[in-house]
């Protein structure tokens, strides 16, 4: 069965082409709607297959900036964070943290106490806390006794990234944008020094075409100065590689996040309840892998990792064997000259010339500034791409309920309402063992541009990251729900089985 061509429902022009589907770009996509421009967002691979679906999954204000007194970073991400709570609920929610305080050790209760006095004023409310021994072993029975003096109680968010990048793209082809998946920009089009467009390749029918563009928005992350501006010099990049363990909720039955400093180089390591399980991170390392392979975790940062969850959780003793899943990303961050990786700065780097914009670094939290920020720059160029003024992310439904907040904090409160009414009480089902229903996954098959497997279980659900050995058992009974909805025929499903079992298995299996 040939693919279709994508390639020709596009218009001959768009007033602002944006090249990358992770966080960034689709931020843009989702302030550059709102202007009444026409645009169109394209990835080479999938929405958020990159450092968006590769994050911490955290939705934070940045507490160790402090330390190193990035005073406006933090208030800016506790500003974000605080804002995202408000306008996303069930998609990004409120996490509880214990850092856990040793007695004769920093940092000390009294440091911890006063840093987190600063963040909660940043954040306009006051949440932190004290909480003796008992308390903390009361809460949280498998975490070490050991020396513990007692913990500071505070408030962060969490989220799924992939999910969050996925609903502002799906909202902004509500308001009219186009988005779309497996199309590569192959190269710039030029006339003199001003970029007038781009060349696109669909991989999926392998179809090409050239676009016009008023402006080219390059949002492409680590992987930025493959679109080079012939007359501005990019900054300087220094790709660093977070990894993570996945490990499922018995194995570490933990109810709050938790976190703390790692023995050989006191950077701090956290491990939360996520999407069912226990995610527990992070590294934070110089990326030496070629960027066009995929990032994975390497035998030294699981030892790493598992020396400081077994410093904290003895008596769970827990191996690289035990873990659901590992994953790996590259974070993005502009070179500031600094020695250890941690200590350089997450701040985002714009630079441009005629026709071109180009985005790279900042934080999954505060994407919504960065785009502001790329758009102001815009409007420079492009005056009718003005920023409306601001508005609330998304719209949000009127339920209390937890299980329809959720789904309309992942689908918006639209759609979540047709799956509600389309399927049926056993399809609102749970998958075994997932936060997932059997209908979301058939919406997202339906929906969604899922191309590949890979992109259903490892970026629409993270059934691949939840579950034992990436769901292979579930795939039967997957099979059964999706395939008619994907339109593939047994011999494609039979080989996209194969292909998302061997990259899970390169990619994402623990040692």
């Amino acid at each position: 069965m040939s693919a279709p061509d994508r390639l020709a429902a596009l218009a001959t022009r768009y007033d602002l082409v944006i090249i990358g589907g992770g966080i960034t770009g689709a931020g843009v996509l989702r302030e550059a709607v709102r202007t009444g421009a026409s645009v169109l967002l394209v990835d080479r691979s999938d929405f958020a297959s990159g450092t968006s679906s590769g994050s911490s999954k955290l939705v934070h204000g940045g507490l160790r900036y402090l330390q190193s007194a990035q005073w406006r970073l933090t208030l800016e991400s506790v500003r974000e964070r605080g804002r995202l709570l408000r306008e996303a609920p069930g998609l990004v929610d409120p996490q509880a943290f214990l850092m856990p305080i040793q007695h004769d050790s920093k940092p000390s209760r009294a440091l911890m106490q006063t840093g987190l006095f600063i963040y909660d004023l940043m954040a306009g409310r006051l949440t932190s806390r004290w909480m003796t021994a008992r308390e903390v072993a009361d809460a949280e029975p498998a975490l070490s006794r050991e020396n513990i003096h007692g913990a500071m109680y505070f408030q962060d968010a969490q989220t799924d990234d992939a999910r969050l990048v996925q609903r502002l793209i799906e909202d902004s082809r509500a308001l009219g944008a186009h988005a779309l998946n497996y199309v590569a920009a192959e190269d710039l089009v030029r006339s003199g020094e001003r970029v007038t467009g781009l060349v696109l390749t669909d991989r999926m029918s392998m179809a090409t075409r050239h676009i016009e563009a008023g402006l080219v928005i390059n949002a492409t992350g680590a992987w930025t100065r493959q679109f080079a501006s012939a007359t501005v010099r990019a900054p300087q990049l220094r790709p660093l590689r977070g990894s993570h363990f996945v490990f499922a909720h018995d194995r570490l039955p933990i109810a709050h996040a938790i976190t703390w400093l790692h023995p050989q180089d006191r950077r701090p390591v956290f491990a939360f309840p996520w999407e069912g399980a226990v995610l527990f991170g992070t590294t934070d390392l110089d990326h030496d892998m070629r960027l066009s392979e995929y990032p994975r975790m390497t035998a030294e940062e699981s030892a790493y990792l598992l020396e400081a969850l077994n410093l904290r959780f003895p008596a769970v003793n827990l191996a690289a064997s035990d873990a659901l899943s590992t994953y790996a990303g590259v974070r993005p961050v502009v070179a500031g000259g600094k020695d250890a990786p941690s200590a350089e700065s997450r701040e985002s780097a714009l630079w441009s010339s005629e026709g071109l914009i180009s985005i790279t670094g900042g934080k999954l939290t505060t994407f919504r500034v960065t785009a502001r920020q790329v758009l102001r720059e815009a409007a420079r160029q492009s005056p009718h791409l003005a920023l409306r003024a601001d508005a609330p992310l998304f719209e949000k439904g009127a339920t209390e309920d937890a299980a329809s907040r959720r789904l309309q904090g992942r689908l918006g409160a639209n759609a979540a309402g047709k799956l509600t009414s389309q399927s049926s009480a056993e399809d609102r089902e749970l998958v075994p063992g997932t936060p997932y229903s059997w209908a979301e996954l058939r919406w997202s098959a339906r929906h969604e541009q899922v191309m590949s497997l890979d992109d259903l279980l490892m970026r629409r659900t993270r059934m691949g990251l939840v579950t034992a050995n990436g769901g292979r058992e579930l795939l039967p009974r997957i099979r059964a729900a999706v395939q008619a909805d994907l339109g593939w025929d047994d011999a494609r499903w039979i080989d996209e089985e194969a292909a998302y079992l061997s990259m899970w298995q390169q990619r994402h299996a623990p040692a």
